[in-house]
This record gives structure tokens, C-alpha cells and sequence, in this order.
């Protein structure tokens, strides 16, 4: 296995949990290198970014395809912040999630954390970055929970 590979599984493994290096980048993936650095920018799979390292923390941010991985290999409410029914078109077309539209929320999940969002029923509806704790999720009334990066609806 090419090294660049088990590197990036390790970082995703610390970030996300055990086993979702594997899940989030199979053996065949297309990893996007900078020509300045000569380091891994962004990971594709058959063409579809899955995800992108962010050079300032070293850390993955998820593209929706990377998010539906793994929302499938984790079981629920692993890396989730759920929101109420209501708010979940809005959330989909790209809007930032506010407390006081958090039903639940992994208890895991801390400030600055690559999120999954989902609706009551568990679909996915985008993915982001938690800006506030999931105690705080659930405590505030007012502020942004999630920093929406994508949803699914364009």
C-alpha cells in the first residue's frame, strides 16, 4: 500500500473513529497533490471529491459523498447533529444550523469538529463544522451550531 494512502486512512481513523479511513478511501482512490508542497490536498473516488486536508490543522473536511460514507459505516448518532424536520430544506440548500433547531447531537462532538447533519429521520442533509460543543448544542437557544460547508441540495 502506497504510504501517502495509509497516512491519510490514520488521519481519518484519529478524526472520525476506527475504520473510517478504510470506508472513506478504498484502495483505488485518486489522491490530489499540491505541486508547491508535493502534499495531499484532496481525495477522489471515481472522479468525486470524498474529501479535502486542510493544511492550517492537518485535518479532513468531508464533501457530501465523504458524509454519506460515513453516516452508512457508523451507527446512529456517531458524528451527527440532528435537526428538527422543519428546518431540514434549509439546512439541505446549504444554511448554517442554529441551536435551537438541535434535536440531538453525538455527546462526542466538540467545538470545531467535521460534522455530519441529518434530520429526525436520520437522512443526510448536509456536513459542516460544529462551532459550538454538543452540550452547548442542546443548551443554547441562540448562535450557530453548524458551519454548513455543503448540503445536498444545491
Amino acid at each position: 500500500m502506497d504510504d501517502r494512502l495509509r497516512m491519510i486512512r490514520v488521519i481519518a481513523d484519529y478524526q472520525f473513529g476506527e475504520g473510517a479511513g478504510e470506508v472513506l478511501f478504498p484502495d483505488d482512490v485518486e489522491l490530489v497533490i499540491s505541486r508547491s508542497t508535493g502534499k495531499v490536498r484532496q481525495v477522489k473516488h471515481r472522479g468525486v471529491r470524498i474529501a479535502t486536508l486542510k493544511p492550517d490543522t492537518g485535518l479532513f473536511s468531508l464533501s457530501i459523498e465523504g458524509a454519506r460514507r460515513l453516516k452508512e459505516f457508523f451507527s446512529y448518532p456517531k458524528l451527527r447533529v440532528v435537526v428538527m424536520n422543519e428546518v431540514a430544506d434549509f439546512i439541505a440548500r446549504g444554511k448554517n444550523v442554529f441551536a435551537k433547531h438541535v434535536v440531538e447531537v453525538d455527546e462526542d462532538i466538540r467545538a470545531n469538529d467535521e460534522v455530519i447533519v441529518v434530520n429526525e429521520e436520520d437522512e443526510l442533509l448536509a456536513t459542516g463544522k460544529a462551532k459550538l460543543s454538543a452540550f452547548e448544542m442542546l443548551a443554547f437557544e441562540r448562535g450557530v451550531a453548524v458551519e454548513v460547508r455543503q448540503g445536498v441540495r444545491k
